[in-house]
């Protein structure tokens, strides 16, 4: 492509005891006669972390090092205020990360590229799953992906797929496996990656899976090497648990459409699979809480029948009170468990799913957190279900990993009902409780998590440690549960020997593999951990993951690795980080336009907010289309427009108050959001006028729920989250989110705000000549999603959030021949009102489009509540 041949990439992976080293290595020759610029592009898994980066241009090796995030950073501040390093490692898909490098190099220079990453293989519904990505982009002479496999316990199945593979490619699949060994090779010819027989596309395009199962004589197994240990436990046979399953789901407006439909479709699937000694119930949140049974029933067949017909009559309604519903869903299972009405052996689990963020009731996301943890007392997990990209994931994911849970996305795809069931169908099989693998103390240091609430059928519990003497070769763990019919409780032995002997066979293991399995887990569970610690418990948490990831050289979110390149033909340096789940997801919906690119991730508000730096301003255009055209806006000499979508009609007045005046626009009592706006004169009074123009040169938009304050001038906008301020001009293109706030700033044109899941707004910048005599610049504010704030919502334009109706009588000439009036009825007022224009700035800030509308005299009076002088207010905030 372009002159550029890669002429051969190999994945190569190696398994040991579930512990997954992967080198991919890609080899390129720029055939061209001047220097080119060869991309080296791949795929990862997101769970996996990279260990090693490198690049040989003409026998010299440019490797990249692994440092302290913050310590790259500084290293690599200067270059990047000039613009000079590019972030290299950005999330791209639901499972995966996109870890790109590019360099020039001269004609007919050759450049080999290696990366390696490791992670740990997770057992799900009874196999470990490998992914490899596999997307060459041209056709490759040397194309091969290699997996060797070598597991102690013996290997009882092994499968390979592409999603990409055809009955013709079938056959390269190269698959063999016998006691511990299992083997995979695919290796495509040239014609054999063609699309078709002179095609020059590559038919390689998507996921490669591995999938296998090891043998299970007895229900764990125990391997020592080194000094370190891995304990590997996954009992078969056991009878099923009773369980006890409540759905809290969120039916606010927000859900409505595909969202609840896939919901429903989701739940009505779960209901065929559920067992009949389970005990069942669902719980509904909108702005009110609404249960199916006052208590959980057992799921029988007609009870299954009743439940069937409420699931399909599951429809949405108000806000989201997520406190009221996830506190019903606690206090009813607790309740259950105090009066026996479920088996005393059995296994409870709450599952909650959500599109958006608590609104009504308690809203302040540490408050119900508190609360919930106090409530569950660590008794059953909570699993929390955020779907789409409008949810605070972050809160969602404390709340569950301090209950013993966990959180997952819930992608709003077409397959979204599928993810769902697919994520019940993981906990749908408890076989244990209260399970926990105890060691002797006075030998081993650094265990990983060793208890565990609910074992589900087909998963399996890993934990490792270091022993405290390193000759220490042999090791006795007492492993207790609570299965459905009794108590489990057995010892298991096993030294180092053994391990030794079931190992010398074997030519490839890289030696010190538990000891970086251990060291994987254990930063794993710290990063865990850390998402819902605070002040010195966070701290030390931090310290040791980061100890640990730079000591075995890992890129963890603690850690980046600097890429260093030749320094001819302008190669830029580059860092490669582990992205931030939340933000990328989130910027993926809003930006998902060809066009974006991200460059550099800065770190504002000690990580609590993140400001992007794009590489464009998005066009506001698409935002607005996603939106009925109907809005509720203040722009200009202050015209208020009230759209009004049944009449397919707007209102529109004006307010007439002396320069200084500060008028509150919006304030809503239930989601603590309220909007004042400053008013500003020309630069010059006109004496001959009666009545001097106004416009908006500040507006105060805050959050009382959320602290959060955002002053916003045709020079600056400031955002203050409780002490802590933050600046930016209108000359900053900027992407930000924060728990609860999204801004983006197109530069010099508007910004787009939206709080909690309330109401977005739009603040278009209005900029006059500098030098001209009379006007300045001032502000616009228009109003989407409105129906988003709560009924008791007020204010100039918040009152006109409720639907509004009025009737037109008499249309007569007025004082303008291109302006008729008439006599308007609205709120039982008789009014005389005159048909005109206002101007509507949100696409075209300059010259603006014409809104047609009756425009009410006096201040609106008759259309506003009250008189216009109720609205004025002593301060911004």
């Amino acid at each position: 492509v372009n002159g550029i041949e890669i002429y051969s990439m190999t994945i190569d992976s190696k398994v040991t005891s579930r512990f997954a080293h992967n080198v991919i290595t890609s080899r390129a020759v720029n055939r061209g006669n001047v220097h080119k610029e060869v991309v080296f592009d791949v795929e990862l898994p997101k769970t996996a972390f990279i260990t090693n980066f490198s690049m040989t241009i003409d026998g010299v090796t440019y490797p990249g090092t692994i440092k302290e995030k913050e310590v790259a950073k500084k290293q690599y501040e200067k270059a990047v205020s000039k613009g000079q390093t590019a972030g290299l490692v950005k999330a791209s898909g639901r499972k995966t990360e996109k870890f790109t490098v590019s360099v020039n190099i001269e004609a007919a220079s050759k450049v080999t590229f290696e990366l390696t990453y490791e992670e740990l293989l997770k057992r799900q519904f009874g196999k470990y799953e490998m992914f490899i990505k596999v997307k060459p982009k041209q056709l490759i002479k040397d194309f091969e992906i290699e997996v060797n496999i070598f597991e102690p316990q013996g290997i009882t199945e092994l499968e390979a797929e592409g999603t990409f593979v055809t009955n013709d490619l079938q056959n390269i699949i190269k698959k063999t496996f016998s006691d511990k060994k299992g083997h995979i090779s695919f290796k495509p010819s040239l014609d054999q990656q063609r699309t078709c027989a002179n095609c020059s596309q590559s038919v390689l395009d998507g996921d490669f899976t591995v999938r296998y199962d090891v043998k299970r004589t007895t229900p764990d197994n125990l391997q020592i090497v080194n000094g370190y240990f891995v304990h590997f436990f996954a009992p078969t046979n056991l009878p099923n648990l009773p369980k006890n399953v409540i759905f809290v789901i969120d039916i606010s407006g927000s859900m409505s459409g595909r969202e609840i439909e896939q919901t429903r479709e989701a739940l009505l699937k779960i209901l065929d699979d559920i067992k009949e000694d389970d005990f069942f119930n669902f719980i509904l949140f909108g702005s009110e809480v609404h249960t199916w049974k006052e208590t959980l029933i057992k799921a029988i067949p007609e009870n299954l029948d009743e439940a069937r017909k409420f699931v399909r009559g599951i429809d949405t309604e108000g806000m989201t009170n997520l406190y009221g519903g996830i506190m019903r869903g606690i206090n009813m299972l607790n309740a259950a468990h105090e009066e026996n009405l479920v088996p005393k052996r059995s296994a409870s689990i709450i599952i909650m799913l959500t599109d958006g963020q608590p609104n009504v009731g308690i809203s302040n996301t540490q408050d119900i957190q508190m609360h919930v943890k106090k409530a569950i007392e660590g008794k059953y997990p909570l699993y929390n279900l955020g779907f789409g990209y409008g949810v605070d994931y972050s809160f969602l994911e404390k709340m569950a990993l301090e209950n013993k849970g966990l959180a997952r996305r819930i992608y709003p795809d077409s397959d979204a009902a599928l993810q769902l069931q697919g994520f019940y169908d993981e906990v749908s099989n408890p076989m244990l409780t209260d399970v926990e693998l105890n060691y002797p103390e006075n030998e081993i240091s650094d265990l990983t998590k060793n208890s565990f609430k609910h074992f589900y059928d087909g998963s399996e519990i890993v934990v490792a440690g270091r022993f405290i003497d390193n000759n220490q070769n042999s090791l006795t763990v007492d492993v207790r549960g609570e299965a459905a019919n009794d108590a489990l409780s057995y010892t298991t032995q096993q030294d180092a020997e053994q391990t030794a002997k079931a190992f010398q066979e074997q030519e490839y293991v890289f030696g010190d593999y538990i000891e970086r399995l251990w060291a994987y887990l254990t930063i794993e569970q710290l990063l865990e951990k850390r998402i819902a610690a605070t002040g010195e418990e966070k701290e030390n948490l931090t310290a040791k993951a980061l100890d640990l990831s730079l000591k075995y050289k890992f890129v963890t979110p603690l850690t980046s690795m600097v890429v260093t390149k030749p320094e001819d033909f302008d190669n830029q340096d580059g860092i490669a980080d582990k992205p931030i789940e939340v933000l990328n997801m989130y910027l993926k919906n809003l930006l998902s336009k060809p066009r974006t690119c991200m460059v550099y991730a800065k770190l504002l508000f000690i990580v609590k907010l993140i400001s992007i730096k794009l590489s464009f301003t998005p066009q506001l255009s698409y935002l607005y289309n996603a939106h009925p055209t109907w809005y509720t806006s203040v722009d200009g000499d202050p015209h208020f427009i009230i759209s009004v979508p049944q009449k397919e009609d707007a209102l529109c007045f004006n307010i007439n108050e002396n320069p200084g005046a500060v008028l509150n626009l919006i304030n809503d009592p239930v989601t603590g959001i309220r909007v004042n706006g400053e008013l500003i004169g020309n630069k010059r009074v006109n004496s001959d006028a009666k009545i001097q123009n106004t416009y908006f040169g500040k507006l105060g938009i805050a959050n009382k729920h959320l602290d959060l304050k955002l002053m916003v001038t045709p020079e600056k906008i400031t955002i203050q989250n409780g002490n802590e301020k933050t600046g930016f001009t209108w000359l900053d293109s900027v992407t930000l989110q924060q728990e609860g706030l999204t801004l983006i700033i197109n530069r010099k044109k508007n910004l787009v705000l939206s709080m909690g899941s309330g109401a977005s707004f739009v603040i278009v910048l209005h900029e006059v000549w500098k030098k001209h005599p009379v006007h300045q610049d001032f502000l616009g504010l228009y109003t989407l999603e409105s129906d988003k704030l709560s009924e008791q919502t007020h204010g100039l334009l918040g009152q006109f959030f409720h639907p509004i109706d009025f009737t037109i009588l008499e249309i007569h000439p007025g004082s303008d021949p291109k302006k008729p009036d008439a006599t308007m009825i609205v709120k039982n007022n008789e009014l005389t009102v005159t048909r005109g224009w206002q101007k509507d700035f949100r696409r075209d800030p300059k010259h603006g489009v014409d809104v047609p509308c009756w425009f009410v005299h006096n201040n609106g009076a008759g259309l506003i509540d009250g008189v216009h002088t109720d609205y004025i207010v002593s301060s911004l905030f």
